[in-house]
């Protein structure tokens, strides 16, 4: 049976007004869902598996198995790591006019609640869309993703670093969608046609 977990931040407003993703996600509780939990009250670690999927606000996690660790100030520090066969994810809505969203997925995922920073290492990809149209995707060894500003961070080794020879990352971005020139055009045709061959009796 899926079981449920709530962790709160100590000092909430301390982001609010800096955000770009959805600002509202920083003053919300995480929620994480799970099938089995072991807690180091000692060490302030929790760990779960099973199926985790956490949430705050917007923000969307899931992963096989998670680690959390609670710092002295309250801020969750999150590790996600996947299975043969299913990577680790994460999905979050971006600020401002319209549906847009970022979405990510790597063998491992690392997410820090106190800077709203989303590490993603080895088989990274994060992309972007709006209005549910992809609008770019970036893959690399590793990704780092800063949702208060809303940058990547593209490396071609799984430890962060760029090193020559390591191997290449890649970029698409999609053409802007202009609207269609078709009917302005028939329109316009047929306002010539009216003008040069007016109805008879006039």
């Amino acid at each position: 049976m899926m079981k449920k977990l709530f962790l709160t931040a100590a000092m909430l407003l301390a982001a609010s007004g800096l955000a770009h993703a959805e600002k509202a996600d920083s003053t919300k509780p995480t929620k994480i869902d799970y099938d089995d939990l072991q807690v180091d009250d000692v060490h302030q670690v929790k760990t779960l598996t099973g199926n985790v999927v956490l949430t705050r606000g917007t923000l969307l996690l899931k992963s096989p198995k998670a680690v959390v660790t609670t710092d002295p100030e309250g801020y969750n520090y999150v590790v996600l790591t996947s299975v043969p066969g299913t990577l680790a994810t994460f999905r979050q809505k971006r600020d401002g006019e319209g549906d847009q969203w970022v979405d990510g997925e790597a063998e491992r995922i690392e997410y820090n609640d106190k800077t709203d920073l989303v590490k993603l290492f080895s088989k990274a990809k994060v992309h972007r869309t709006e209005g549910g149209r992809l609008s770019d995707e970036v893959e690399g060894a590793f990704i780092s993703y800063d949702s208060r500003k809303e940058q990547f961070a593209v490396k071609n080794t799984v430890t962060g670093e760029t090193k020559p020879g390591a191997g290449r990352g890649s970029m698409t971005i999609q053409p802007p969608v202009r609207p269609s020139a078709a009917p302005a055009a028939g329109a316009a045709a047929a306002s010539a046609a009216s003008t040069t061959n007016p109805a008879p009796g006039k």
